[in-house]
């Protein structure tokens, strides 16, 4: 085969493993058809049986020696619910009058939460609270000082 097949081949299966949400195993064929393109490039890609057996070879060792390593990675660049919990404790500043049990917003490390009054007094704006707890994009808060 032509080099340049070989080139095309590897950025099309790449990139349709970026379009897709898998679980990384079509960017190892990518790698190799990649790898086949730049030997038959070097001039010793061989005859087309033998790109093809590279190819194969390629991807797959690709495929067993780096994917489980990759997925761990990007396991540990995703972020936890107990990193989330972490809030728990934290000082948030009340940026609108929060009625007892109402809704409101709170800046919360320099972002700005929907906050739950669970509290039994209303929250004046500029007031300091305590997250109690997190529910999604929801931070439940008491007045500081408050039980």
């Amino acid at each position: 085969m032509i080099w340049w097949y070989w080139v095309v081949l590897g950025l099309l299966l790449t990139g349709l493993e970026l379009a897709t949400p898998g679980g990384f195993f079509l960017l190892f064929f990518g790698i190799g058809a990649l790898l086949v393109g730049g030997l038959t490039t070097m001039g010793v890609g061989g005859p087309a049986w033998v790109q093809w057996l590279l190819f194969s070879v390629l991807s797959i060792a690709a495929l067993v020696f780096f994917r489980t390593p990759l997925l761990r990675l990007m396991e540990a660049r995703t972020p936890r619910s107990s990193d989330i919990d972490s809030l728990r404790g934290e000082v948030a500043v009340a940026m609108d009058g929060i009625p007892a049990g109402g809704l409101g917003r709170a800046q919360l490390r320099g972002t700005v939460w929907t906050a739950r009054n669970l509290g039994t007094d209303p929250i004046t704006p500029g007031e300091r609270c305590l997250v109690t707890s997190v529910d999604g994009l929801t931070i439940s808060i008491r007045r500081e000082g408050a039980l």
